[in-house]
């Protein structure tokens, strides 16, 4: 039992339903493994859930076309050798539903549904400064407390809804048809064969479920506001022997994925985009574009994220691809972003996309040109016409990364509230702890390198990180630690300087914090929510920390604040 205790597990001195040394918010792709962690060391430890089943991401999000942009291969977790001789991905980029099965074979193997709550709306967390404690208050009642709080509430979230007369922020409007954001798409089918249906926003979503709806609708009208660049997937299925193959190959891949900035199996150019003809350049484009994955975007030459020339000479080729898939040339320059270069942002990739606006029963309707005006009982009223629907889908994106800290009251030392410390974009020290708020880690929070890469790549790192630094907690006795000020300073300002030299900072989208449904986050602000370093980069920092016995990280005990240590 002494093992135990060490760990931070119950010892029989509080109520083991109401009390933990751990609690984690979010049983999704983070919140899953984290738990693993702790788990096999016997901390007494609970993840609640507000969704009525695990999966996060994949739980939640079952609109049609939703799938992996990253390989199957480097998207599962790579912490057991087991797990990956023993899973057959199917496709090269999987599906929601198979996703979320896999989830479910994780839990079920390593036996971590015992430590799960579901339907569990955390409404408060108050960090307690006499008990070293943090208060949680949940929508059923309940009142729940941790030594430790663990945050896993994951990128996108928090769903937002557009700005319109008949649309409440919750959602709720004034359409009697079926009506709902992507996130929130129904458990059970929906019926879309024979149906005229809308589809609001073409963003990384909106791709994905236009090409899927497009095929079954009696007729779609896609509105949209701004275009996105986007890119062929090129999806294929995984045979039983090619998937033998990957097995062998998995150290191979997890490496290379580990050394490249996007934690995918996409490694850039790096001979330099001017060190070679235009000739040349157009051949490796040409090549990128016709394979799988993010390999246009993530294996190219690095100088597209930072030169404009080179930039500017991509988003010519990548417009020159959307003419020629595009039927109507009206149609294929609606298409084309004007605002922004390819891969300043967030790259969609997408199946059929562009040859969906081929089909005769697709309408593309342009809000630049005839803005919506209103949701009615029976449809969308733009200034230009009145468009009758059965359905209205809103894949309208999300108030990325803080949204989702946003929607609980989180009070720090002293009664510190985050949203007001957040108020004007995420303060953080490694992306993983907030000054003035002890005893709270933040997995693939804001300003991580979880936030910018492979999701489950750089959820990893962070989850090992944290899982290291725990151990550190409880091998020195220590009942409370917090970030130091400064160190954190230092952190958002290298954060900041990351984005100068990035493009990326001249676009609208959720890497700069950028959705105009949400006030303060409209066009002009920015919000350093990415570390655009790299993964490597960030990796190498964390590790000097641990490797430093975190001297940016103050530690304490009750019996050294009780003055008897």
């Amino acid at each position: 039992m002494a093992a135990a205790a060490t760990n931070g597990t119950s010892n029989g001195s509080a109520d083991s339903t109401n009390d933990y040394e751990v609690i984690i918010i979010g049983a999704g792709v983070a919140g899953i493994y984290q738990m693993y962690r702790l788990a096999e060391r016997g901390v007494h430890a609970t993840v609640l859930e507000m969704g009525s089943d695990l999966g996060g991401t994949w739980f939640w999000n079952r609109y049609p076309g939703c799938r992996f942009d990253s390989e199957s291969y480097t998207y599962g977790y790579s912490f057991s050798d087991e797990l990956l001789e023993e899973w057959h991905w199917k496709e090269r980029f999987s599906g929601q539903p198979e996703n979320l099965r896999y989830l479910n074979y994780v839990a079920e193997k390593f036996d971590l549904r015992q430590y799960m709550q579901f339907n569990c709306t955390v409404e408060s967390a108050h960090f307690d400064d006499e008990a070293g404690k943090w208060r949680l208050h949940l929508a059923d009642g309940r009142d729940l407390s941790c030594r430790f709080l663990l945050t896993a509430l994951g990128l996108l979230s928090a769903p937002t809804y557009p700005r319109i007369e008949g649309v409440d922020f919750d959602g709720t409007d004034v359409f009697e048809g079926p009506s709902f954001h992507t996130y929130h798409w129904p458990a059970e089918p929906v019926e879309i064969k024979g149906k005229r249906v809308a589809v609001i926003g073409t963003g990384a979503t909106g791709v994905q479920a236009i090409a899927a709806i497009g095929e079954q609708a009696e007729h779609l009208t896609v509105f949209q506001r701004r275009p996105n660049w986007c890119a062929p997937l090129h999806n294929s299925e995984i045979s039983p022997e090619e998937m033998s193959t990957i097995r062998a190959r998995y150290d191979d891949i997890f490496d290379l994925c580990a050394r490249t900035p996007g934690g995918f199996e996409h490694e850039p150019i790096r001979t330099g985009f001017h060190n070679v003809s235009a000739e040349e350049r157009r051949a490796m484009w040409e090549k990128l574009y016709g394979e799988p994955g993010f390999g246009i975007w993530m294996a190219n030459y690095r100088e597209i994220f930072f030169d404009e020339e080179a930039n500017a000479e991509l988003s010519a080729f990548i417009a020159d691809k959307i003419r020629e898939r595009v039927d109507d040339p009206v149609i294929a320059e609606k298409l084309i972003p004007k605002d922004h270069g390819f891969g300043v942002q967030r790259v969609p990739l997408e199946t059929h996309y562009y040859e969906t606006y081929n089909r005769p029963n697709v309408s593309l309707v342009d809000l630049q040109e005839t803005p919506i005006e209103r949701i009615t009982p029976t449809g969308i009223q733009t200034s230009d016409q009145h468009y009758e629907f059965d359905l209205i889908v809103y894949a309208t994106g999300f108030d990325a990364m803080t949204g989702a800290f946003d929607r609980i009251d989180f009070r720090g030392s002293g009664g510190q509230r985050l949203a007001d410390k957040w108020k004007d974009g995420p303060i953080t020290f490694l992306g993983m702890m907030v000054n003035g708020f002890p005893n709270l880690l933040t997995i693939a929070g804001p300003q991580s390198g979880s936030a910018s890469t492979n999701y489950p790549r750089g959820i990893e790192i962070g989850v090992e990180w944290i899982t290291g630094l725990m151990d550190f907690v409880w091998e020195n006795g220590y009942t409370r630690f917090e970030a130091d000020a400064d160190a954190e300073r230092e952190w958002t300002n290298h954060v900041i300087e990351m984005y100068s030299m990035m493009l990326m900072r001249k676009a609208q989208g959720w890497f700069t914090g950028y959705n105009s449904n949400i006030d303060g986050h409209e066009a002009g602000t920015i919000r350093y929510f990415v570390y655009n370093g790299g993964a490597p980069k960030y990796k190498r920092r964390i590790d000097e920390v641990a490797d430093g016995d975190y001297q940016e990280v103050a530690f304490s005990s009750e019996r050294a604040l009780a003055g008897t240590a």
